[in-house]
C-alpha cells in the first residue's frame, strides 16, 4: 500500500476514534506531510512499546521509574490512551497474561506515528515549580511563613539529589543505555541547582528583613 494511502488510512482510523479536535490521539500536526503525530502522552508509551510488548501496568511503572520527576503521568491516562491507540491501530493486545493483564506491542503504523512525532521536536519547555509562585508573591506573605517554605522546600530538593544519585548509582551497576544515565543526571543537576538557588534566597531575605 503507498504510503499516501496508509496515511489516508490512518487519519480516518483516528478521526473515527476523535472525533473533535480537543481530543488527544491523533490531534497533533502532520510530519513531512505523512503521518499524524500523536499527543507527547500518547508518543510515550509508543515510545516505551519499542522495548516490547507492555501492559498498561507495566508502562505505567516504566514511566514513573525513568522519567517520575520528570514527566507526570497516571494509570488512569495510560489505559486511556492504550485504548485509543488500539483504536487507532498503532498498537494492537495480545492474549491476556497473569492476572488477566493485557499486553499490547507497537504495530508498524505505529512506529511510523512515533517516527512523525519525532520528526516534530520536542515542545517549548514550561517550567513548573510551585515554589516559584510563592517567591514572586513573597511581598504579601509573613516572612517567617517564606522561611519556612524556603527550608522545607530545600529539604525537598536535596532529598532529590540523593535519591537521583542512588538510582543512578544502581543504573551504573547494570547493563543501562547512556540515554537513561542522562536523563537522571539532568534531575540531579536541576535539584543541586534549586538546592543553591533556595540557599542564596534565604541568605538574601535574611538580610532584608529588618
Amino acid at each position: 500500500m503507498a504510503r499516501v494511502q496508509v496515511s489516508e488510512l490512518l487519519q480516518q482510523r483516528m478521526n473515527a476514534a476523535n472525533p473533535t479536535p480537543d481530543q488527544e490521539v491523533g490531534a497533533g500536526e502532520l510530519a513531512s506531510g505523512h503521518l499524524p503525530a500523536p499527543n507527547a502522552t500518547a508518543a510515550s508509551l509508543l515510545g516505551f512499546l519499542h522495548d516490547g510488548p507492555q501492559s498498561g501496568w507495566e508502562l505505567t511503572a516504566a514511566v514513573q521509574n525513568q522519567l517520575g520527576g520528570f514527566w507526570s503521568i497516571s494509570r488512569s491516562q495510560v489505559h486511556r490512551e492504550l485504548k485509543r491507540l488500539a483504536d487507532s491501530d498503532l498498537v494492537e493486545t495480545g492474549e491476556i497474561g497473569v492476572r488477566d493483564s493485557l499486553p499490547y506491542r507497537i504495530t508498524p503504523t505505529g512506529r511510523d506515528a512515533f517516527a512523525a512525532w519525532v520528526s516534530n521536536g520536542p515542545e517549548s519547555a514550561t517550567i513548573r515549580l510551585p515554589l516559584l509562585l510563592f517567591v514572586s508573591l513573597g511581598r504579601h506573605l509573613d516572612p517567617d511563613v517564606l522561611a519556612s517554605i524556603l527550608r522545607e522546600q530545600r529539604a525537598h530538593q536535596a532529598a532529590l539529589v540523593r535519591e537521583y544519585s542512588a538510582a543512578r548509582r544502581q543504573l551504573e551497576a547494570t547493563d543501562v543505555d547512556q540515554f537513561r544515565l542522562a536523563t537522571i543526571d539532568f534531575g540531579i543537576r536541576t535539584a543541586r541547582t534549586t538546592v543553591k538557588w533556595i540557599d542564596e534566597l534565604i541568605q538574601k531575605f535574611e538580610q532584608i528583613q529588618p
